[in-house]
């Protein structure tokens, strides 16, 4: 019988697809994670993912020694880190910001990268029409505290930070197990944000819907991830992303019967034509097995 672990291994689970699966996690969890802010604050939720991500992580991949030592720790270290921030950053800006105008400026770091790597006319075309669909889509609202735009432009260079350091990380061939132990180290190193959760030490329902969170918007998106970044190039990768907002659109469609405005679907409409249009030309070459 074939698992899904099976039929992940084999490339004709679709990169898009990945990410739509990956997005519907992670836009749940950012559900529950809302939630919780009226009890702790941004930052302590931000943790308390990162606590819940990195035990779960801990219990399912069990790493070596190897991991934790060398290179490998290094690595593993700046990765975990680099998520941790651009997701502490992220929440404490949509605490100050309308979460489109958050969501917009933080894709700049994707953009970044993106266009980076871009190398053909086509690439080009297939970056605006990313852009300007993931603004359509956001619906940016220039209103918000100056301190909400900084925390936002410090999510979009650290998720830039994470596409480049996840690649590295996914192309070492033990990319679940690297990326447990980078969370780890970051949930240690950020620990004094622990304050920040302090009525969730005494009730169990806000500890298990931190570790919810931490599972739906790390464990899930972030290990599919690694997946991805192992099949395409870091500016593929990058423009993928552009089709987290887009998702959130449809879920809001299909679950809440949240019918989008005219702009908005032409956003989507965008974003998926920049997914299809974009070049693989010279897309890196890799292997596409989940790492063991």
């Amino acid at each position: 019988m074939t698992t899904l672990r099976d039929r992940l291994r084999t490339p004709t689970v679709p990169a898009p697809l990945l990410f739509a699966l990956g997005g519907s996690s992670m836009y749940l969890g950012a559900a529950v994670a809302v939630l919780l802010f009226e009890q702790l604050s941004p930052a302590g939720v931000a943790w308390l993912r990162m606590l819940g991500a990195a035990l779960v992580l801990l219990a399912w991949r069990r790493p070596r020694r190897g991991a934790w030592r060398g290179r490998r720790l290094l690595l593993a270290g700046c990765f975990g880190l680099a998520t941790a921030v651009m997701n502490i950053a992220f929440y404490e800006a949509i605490a100050r910001l309308p979460l489109g105008t958050a969501v917009a400026i933080e894709f700049c770091g994707p953009v970044a990268v993106a266009a980076f790597g871009s190398r053909t006319p086509r690439d080009v075309v297939a970056l605006l029409l990313a852009g300007a669909g993931v603004v359509l889509i956001a619906d940016v609202a220039l209103a918000g505290s100056p301190t909400g735009f900084v925390l936002a432009f410090v999510a979009a260079a650290f998720w830039a930070a994470y596409i480049v350091l996840g690649k590295r990380v996914a192309l070492g061939g033990n990319g679940l197990d690297d990326m447990t132990v980078g969370f780890v180290l970051a949930a240690v190193v950020l620990s004094p944000l622990a304050a920040g959760v302090g009525p969730a030490w005494g009730s169990p329902t806000l500890l298990l819907a931190g570790v919810g969170v931490g599972v739906l918007s790390t464990v899930v998106p972030y290990a599919l991830d690694q997946i991805v970044l192992r099949r395409v190039g870091q500016a593929r990768f990058a423009l993928l992303l552009a089709l987290l907002p887009a998702t959130a659109s449809v879920v809001g469609l299909l679950v809440l019967a949240q019918i989008p405005r005219p702009a908005e679907a032409a956003g989507i409409a965008a974003v998926v034509a920049a997914v299809a249009l974009r070049s693989r030309g010279r897309a890196e070459s890799v292997r596409s097995e989940i790492p063991a």
